[in-house]
């Protein structure tokens, strides 16, 4: 678990830094994904999201990111809306977002690569690369290697990396263990709770429920694209209808 999780009678309502209200929201004419979903991530929380597949994860971080069609409710930043902002305005709004397959250019070195992150603010690329060299202290020692030639969880590292270049005030994770070894799951893990504790908002989708659950602050239970059940990962690993209904096949190999 984190080593300290944001207490509920700390919040203040000015400390919520991205909010969903009853998003319905899909791909296709007529056919929605998400079905009233609400979410709220204050700042400093490590929000993660679980469910059965085709529960409409992905598409909720995709909705909050601007890739997938709203159409109806709203998805606020700091208390503004962004619904049909740009993928450019989005960061320029302080949302990053990693997906969860394609999220390096594999042909540009680790720098360049977090150079591409930096495109609207090449300036800070100095203080920027500190930063991220803080939590991913390798990849600062092999900026001229070619992304290409990283395994999946040194790619999965840099994705992040760039994400963080322009100091978001979310990072949005689509399945950061995705496709890893156990090993290196456990690693991706460590990193979202070590880029979380250094003061970024996350919200992260997993199908490696149980882990997932172990390390965020709230979860969310996603089920045919409502909010299904919340509460603390504490409460949700323990809750006897999340265990029966999502965690018994949900995140089996998890520690």
């Amino acid at each position: 678990m984190t080593d300290a999780p944001v207490e509920r009678n700390e919040i203040k309502n000015d400390d919520v830094i991205v909010e969903l209200t009853d998003v319905h929201a899909g791909y296709l004419p007529g056919v929605n994904i998400l079905n009233g979903a609400n979410l709220v991530a204050h700042k400093g929380e490590l929000i993660g999201i679980i469910g059965p597949n085709g529960a409409g994860k992905s598409t909720l971080l995709k909705a909050i990111f601007g890739m997938v069609e709203i159409r109806s409710g709203d998805v606020t930043v700091k208390g503004e809306s962004i619904v049909g902002l740009k993928a450019d305005k989005l960061v320029r709004r302080g949302v990053a977002f990693v997906p969860q397959t394609n999220n390096v250019f594999p042909s540009l070195t680790i720098q360049e690569n977090l150079e591409m992150g930096l495109y609207q603010n090449p300036k800070i690329f100095a203080e920027r690369l500190e930063f991220v060299s803080s939590i991913f202290a390798e990849l600062g020692k092999r900026l001229k290697q070619r992304a290409g030639s990283l395994s999946g969880g040194e790619r999965q590292m840099v994705a992040m990396s760039r994400a963080l270049m322009m100091d978001p005030s979310v990072l949005l994770l689509d399945e950061p263990s995705a496709g890893l070894s156990p090993v290196r799951q456990d690693d991706a893990f460590i990193r979202v709770s070590d880029i979380n504790k250094a003061g970024v908002t996350t919200i992260m989708v997993e199908q490696n429920a149980r882990r997932c659950l172990q390390i965020c602050d709230r979860g969310y239970v996603l089920d045919q694209g409502k909010d299904a059940y919340e509460g603390s990962g504490r409460e949700l690993l323990n809750d006897p209808k999340v265990i029966g209904l999502y965690l018994g096949t949900l995140g089996t190999d998890a520690a």
